[in-house]
């Protein structure tokens, strides 16, 4: 009997231990995890609680200096509504709120006063809490005022397209579009665990207790750098309002990660007032969502393949003719002139069609198409956004050299904006393909945080393949972008431009007059920070996108280097 004393003792030690351990976890949930969720609880019997108030997690940019800045946050504030058949003199009701809300509409209350039988009419809505004391002290009958949550976006239009905005479908009130909608399950609140009796649980189900999952809900940081963001978006403006575009965009990435500082469309929208936008395609963004042919910026892209297998060097020449028939059809320079014997740096310079089919056909169709397609334009980028398409890019799988030829300069296939940005990153970072994201950090409401990353990257082209295509985009810049005008002396950029016409959706072929600008340049060209992509949809009056779209890349590049301190490297 003695013996089992001690034991007996030593289980009840354990099992009083293991119960205050429940109790100190389920405490820490309580106060620390769901901490907001009771005092939203609280705030609800403020006048009339309500079955549900809107609740949902918080979205961040980065400033460069690691803080945080709100990119979509949560307003509190409170609904006034009347029970029509509890209203018992109207008018004088109505002139007391009017002395506190001017803006209170005469035509909304009276209709909703008239809607006898009906229980409840929303008179006004987000009013704030000196407001809604107010109102409160004057103990109008029939008068009830309960909390509401909506969703801010502080910065208005700043980064519209890539957060997205929460609105209805049918009765769910949910994200829709960018950021909001991707990470849905993660922002997304639901309020029905904070109405379950903490001891009640504790006491009915201790096992459950202590086996039980929390909810995966947190905050999302993004890489998003606000200033980069803003530059970006006044730039694009600047390019619609010049050119006249029916549409422009940009990204700013870290090409060496995947990580996006800014990814914009113009014109923007602002998220706190969609009823206000006509169309709902304004919403939906084309960086991820629409492909498009992209022209000659394909032919770096081109020229690395063909240094990479052995087929060309820089120094290796060809006659340029001016035009090349293949297959029985005729493709030509941008101005249809010849060069005579020209080497491939001149190919770059002069951005020459026949150059680029010459370097396609010469390392062979089969080996050029497996480099492009290694480049991932034939498939989504995996980046943290909904709803992304996916290149088409049949035409490398074709058995005539045509089709490969015109996708050596960027017709006749297409991809999304955000695909060929990440393509080229892999000249810009050593040779690999890497993952795009926007958000940088999940933050869990228990407490820990999760790093979002693009991975190692897989290897397209070898690192001395890299720094030779990139020696040569810099001699593009320091020599033949707009005769060299635009050389940055301290720094080496690489860069190219892209014209590529429309196809015309009806009837095929192509618009005789529309076109599509792209530009996209790294720097410092061997130890790339930054590389930046831009694009404009149908300037008019306009021709080449060395015209609409070198200044705001310029710009853009030395506003970087100059926030980023980024020293000199030449």
């Amino acid at each position: 009997m003695k013996a089992n004393f001690p034991r007996r003792i030593r289980l009840i030690f354990v099992v009083i231990s293991l119960f205050a351990l429940v109790l100190v976890a389920k405490l820490y949930f309580v106060q620390i995890v769901s901490g907001q969720n009771f005092k939203e609880r609280a705030d609800r019997q403020y006048v009339r609680p309500v079955s549900n108030v809107f609740n949902r997690g918080n979205i961040y940019f980065t400033n460069k200096d690691g803080s945080q800045v709100s990119a979509a946050t949560q307003e509190n504030g409170f609904i006034v509504a009347i029970a029509p058949d509890s209203i018992t003199d109207p008018q004088a009701s109505f002139d007391k709120i009017k002395e506190i809300v001017p803006t209170l509409d005469q035509t909304l209350f009276f209709e909703g006063v008239a809607k006898k039988g009906d229980p409840y009419e929303e008179i006004l809505k987000r009013v704030d809490i000196s407001t809604a004391d107010k109102i409160s002290a004057l103990h109008i009958p029939g008068l009830t005022i309960s909390q509401e949550k909506w969703r801010l976006y502080p910065g208005d239009e700043i980064a519209s397209h890539a957060l997205g905005l929460v609105a209805y479908k049918g009765n769910d009130l949910a994200g829709r579009y960018g950021l909001e909608r991707y990470y849905e399950d993660i922002l997304n609140r639901s309020n029905d665990s904070v109405y379950v009796n903490f001891f009640a649980e504790i006491f009915t189900d201790i096992q459950q207790s202590i086996s039980s999952k929390p909810k995966i809900e947190g905050d999302v940081v993004t890489s998003i750098e606000p200033q980069v963001q803003f530059f970006l978006e006044t730039e694009l403006a600047k390019i619609n309002k010049t050119w006249d575009s029916d549409y422009s965009g940009g990204i700013v990435i870290e090409p060496k990660t995947g990580k996006i500082f800014a990814m914009a469309m113009g014109p923007a929208f602002n998220p706190n007032f969609p009823q206000e936008q006509k169309s709902s395609l304004i919403f939906s963004n084309p960086i991820v969502e629409s492909v498009y042919e992209m022209g000659s910026i394909m032919k770096p892209l081109t020229m690395a393949v063909g240094l990479d297998s052995g087929a060309v060097t820089a120094a290796t020449t060809y006659y340029d003719a001016g035009f090349l028939t293949l297959n029985n059809k005729t493709i030509s320079n941008y101005d249809g002139k010849g060069r005579g014997t020209v080497n491939m740096q001149e190919v770059l310079n002069q951005s020459l069609n026949t150059g680029a089919t010459f370097v396609a056909l010469k390392m062979g169709k089969e080996n050029f198409s497996r480099y492009m397609l290694n480049f991932g334009l034939g498939s989504i980028t995996g980046i943290d956004l909904p709803n992304e398409a996916t290149g088409l890019v049949d035409n490398l799988k074709s058995p005539r050299d045509i089709e490969h030829a015109t996708a050596s300069y960027g017709q006749g296939i297409a991809m999304t904006p955000l695909a060929i940005t990440r393509a080229l990153s892999v000249l810009a970072n050593g040779g690999l393909l890497v993952t795009p994201h926007v958000a940088s950090t999940i933050n869990y409401k228990i407490g820990i945080s999760k790093e979002v990353a693009g991975g190692e990257g897989i290897r397209v082209i070898k690192k001395e393949t890299a720094d030779e295509i990139s020696r040569m985009l810099v001699v593009v810049v320091d020599k033949a972008l707009r005769d060299g005008t635009v050389k940055l002396p301290n720094y080496s950029v690489a860069a190219k431009t892209g014209t590529a016409q429309v196809a015309n959706p009806n009837g095929g072929g192509y618009y005789e007059d529309r076109y599509l600008h792209s530009f996209f340049g790294y720097f410092p060209a061997y130890n790339a920070k930054f590389l930046v992509f831009l694009y404009t949809y149908y300037p008019k009056n306009v021709r080449y996108a060395s015209e609409t779209l070198t200044t705001s890349f310029i710009d853009t590049t030395k506003f970087l280097i100059n926030y980023y301190e980024i020293p000199p490297d030449r």
